[in-house]
Formats: structure tokens, sequence, C-alpha cells
């Protein structure tokens, strides 16, 4: 899609995208197909310069769309997007999963809920279906990612409106922690085919020595696992450090970007875009790989 005349042809994805990519991509495809898509997609508006993220770095799309506008005569090029945290499910369900946690971790959640049990009255429940307590569910969580740490949505209407969806079809996971007949920490997460994404999580500010955090996330892995019977749980976007304390691989997200330089408007973006990776690779080699916007589209 383009959004104005300037801009290059992207992805219909967004704030909220952890993969992008067409949903029959489920094998590999003849190179000729993959010329003949993109021959299609070049003749769309604004494709002087095209932008796809993120994108799979080792998926049968990026290598063909690599291929198919390389023969379309396009200059593409990769860029780093972020990196992906997830757990394949061993046998043993949560049980065996939480014995290879780090000791650090399981004493943390385990000192938790003693001191939890000790001081308050506390419980946990996980809403998957449409009623009156998802609907309260959802002002809770609305109450508890404006009072933690996060920055604001940049659209408000857009978490109540997915979690609805995936209640109504089944695919809801929404993980709440109740400490005095308050929710004090919530999780949103998304079951389906065999896996269970982490979608959002945020516990309110003031409650950090109970690791309302932490024990939420245990209660709701126990879930999916035990109860769900899922092969994967996929952290989704970003490399905050306590992700590899809970997921046991790591994978990046990339970008793809390409150049047409037949147009003037590609020529020029292609400029931009090599000289801006000539002036990061003198200063640091390694900033290239980090760069997670090229310089084309800045």
């Amino acid at each position: 899609m383009q959004t104005k005349p300037e801009d290059p042809l992207t992805g219909l994805a967004n704030y909220y995208s952890s993969l992008f990519g067409p949903v029959w991509c489920d094998g590999v495809c003849e190179s000729v197909d993959w010329r003949q898509l993109c021959q299609a997609v070049v003749r769309l508006p604004g494709s002087a310069v095209i932008r796809l993220q993120p994108l799979d770095a080792d998926g049968v799309f990026i290598r063909g769309m690599e291929a198919g506008l390389h023969a379309c005569g396009y200059r593409v090029d990769r860029f780093f997007c972020f990196g992906n945290w997830y757990l394949p499910i061993e046998a043993g369900g949560f049980e065996a999963y939480w014995r290879q946690r780090p000791a650090q971790l399981r004493n943390t959640v385990e000192r938790a809920r003693r001191r939890l049990d000790r001081s308050h009255t506390w419980h946990i429940n996980i809403l998957t279906a449409p009623s009156p307590a998802l609907e309260l569910g959802i002002a809770a969580y609305q109450r508890v990612y404006a009072q933690s740490w996060k920055e604001a949505e940049p659209n408000e209407a857009f978490m109540p409106g997915l979690i609805r969806m995936a209640a109504d079809q089944g695919l809801l996971r929404l993980g709440l922690l109740w400490l005095e007949g308050e929710v004090v920490a919530a999780q949103v997460w998304i079951v389906t085919a065999g896996k269970a994404h982490i979608f959002k999580l945020a516990y309110q500010a003031g409650f950090e020595r109970f690791s309302v955090g932490s024990v939420l996330t245990a209660a709701l892995m126990q879930h999916v696992m035990d109860v769900d019977g899922v092969r994967e749980v996929d952290y989704l976007t970003g490399d905050d450090s306590y992700k590899k304390d809970w997921m046991s691989h790591r994978r990046e997200r990339v970008g793809l970007i390409a150049f047409d330089r037949s147009r003037l408007r590609g020529c020029m973006a292609w400029a931009r875009h090599s000289a801006g990776k000539l002036y990061r690779r003198c200063l640091n080699p390694d900033a290239i790989r980090r760069a997670s916007v090229p310089e084309a589209t800045q």
C-alpha cells in the first residue's frame, strides 16, 4: 500500500505487526511464480521504492521476493527490524519446562508467591470467551496498562477490539492477577495453530516487589502448555533482557527494501540508502545490522 504519493510502496503492516507475509506461502514456489508476482507488484503506485517488514529472515517469502524483484531489475537490500524470542515446547509440559528455567527466575517466582500468600488475598484468572467478565477484564487491562511503564497505545481502540475478536474465535488467553480485589497485572496471549503468542503484558507501577508480572507469566505458561497443549510459545517483538530467561531460542525479523533505479525517485532513494550504509560502516561496522529503518525511507 502507499499512504502518500512520496512514500514507498509498503506491506500492509503496522506498529502491532510481528510478522508479515502471505497466508498461502507454505512451500517453496518456483522462481517464475515470484517473478510474475513481482511484475504485478511493480505496476502498483509508489513502486519506485518497495519496503516490506517485518519478515522471517530465513523464510520462503523473503527469498522469493528478492529473486523476483532482482528479475524485475530492482536493487534489493535487507535491514534489521528486531529480535524474536521463542520456545519450542519439549515433552513433559510445564513441569519439565520450569525445571529448565534459570534458578534466579524460579526463585523469584516462588518467593513472590510466598510473599503474596503471607500478606495478601490474591488470585489469577484466565479469560478465554465473550462474557460480562471479559468486558470487566478489558477495562482492567486498560487501567493496568495506563498505570504501567508502557507508552500509550497509538490506537486506543485496537487492543479492546483485538481482545474481543480473539475471544469470539476461541483464541484469547487474557490473564489477570488480582490483589485485594484489584487487578495489578494483565497479559494478552493469543493461541492459534498450536502456538501461543504473547501479545501484550503490563503490571501496575508500585507492585514490583511482588514480581506480579513474573507470577502471571508463569501461570499463563502453565496454562498454554498443560491445558492448550501448544507446540511453541512466541514473545513476538523485541530483545528485552528478561525474555531470554523464559525462552530458549532467538531469531531475527528483517525488512526488505527494493529500488527501481530506472525511475528518478528510485535512483535517488538508492543513492541515499547506499550513502547511509557506507557512512554507518565507517563509523561502526555493526551499526548496519542494528539499523531498524533504511536510510531511503527516513
